[in-house]
């Protein structure tokens, strides 16, 4: 397992699309109040600003919500989407290169009776934390959260590196979903990633 300091050099590599790979079994931990929650990452998308026309830092856009894109490795970027989901992103990249990986999914890993009650379920089910508004939905995660030092080691939100590497062949890729509107040549680039075989993944396939 990598220390703290390895994985801060690690995410802030010059290639998002590796680093969304290498997240795939990372734990995002929530801290809120007393009570402590978290999963293991199943599920990433990655984004290559200024260049990727998906993403919100599209041709180096910088504004008070794209702010964050600009801060070091490890920062939060926490975005409201269509008005109702808040989805849950980290920086990665040189301090103001503005790229950034999406958290699609995790497996609940601590704190799942909080978990569970936060999203309204009696019963663990993938829909508990498979898809990037239940994955904040289940965490606590607002955007009170955004723009946070996850590597800190303090504060509400923390992320920890993979306890061990995931084997290349448990890892799928895939065109990234929802994303049609970036234009035929970047939506079909394949940088969505899943763990195979797990239950906890928003979709199996892209086109589905």
């Amino acid at each position: 397992m990598m220390d703290q300091e390895s994985f801060r050099a690690f995410l802030n590599g010059e290639n998002p699309v590796d680093i969304a790979r290498g997240l795939i079994g990372a734990e995002l931990v929530s801290r809120i109040g007393e009570v402590e929650t978290g999963g293991f990452i199943t599920e990433t998308e990655a984004y290559w600003a200024p260049e990727d026309r998906a993403s919100h830092a599209y041709g180096h856009r910088r504004t008070a919500r794209t702010e964050p894109f600009y801060q070091e490795a490890g920062t939060s970027y926490v975005y409201l989407c269509y008005g109702i989901h808040e989805l849950f992103n980290v920086i990665t990249g040189p301090a103001e290169v503005p790229h950034a990986v999406l958290i699609r999914a995790v497996e609940p890993s601590r704190g799942l009776s909080r978990m569970l009650e936060r999203r309204h379920m009696e019963s663990l089910k993938p829909q508990l934390s498979a898809g990037p508004g239940v994955v904040s939905k289940a965490l606590g995660i607002t955007r009170d959260h955004n723009a946070l030092d996850l590597l800190a080691g303090e504060g509400p939100l923390l992320l920890l590196p993979p306890r061990k590497v995931v084997p290349a062949e448990d890892i799928v890729s895939t065109p990234r979903i929802g994303i049609a509107g970036s234009g035929e040549e970047w939506a079909a680039r394949p940088w969505r990633f899943y763990r195979r075989d797990c239950r906890f993944v928003s979709r199996l396939n892209a086109f589905t």
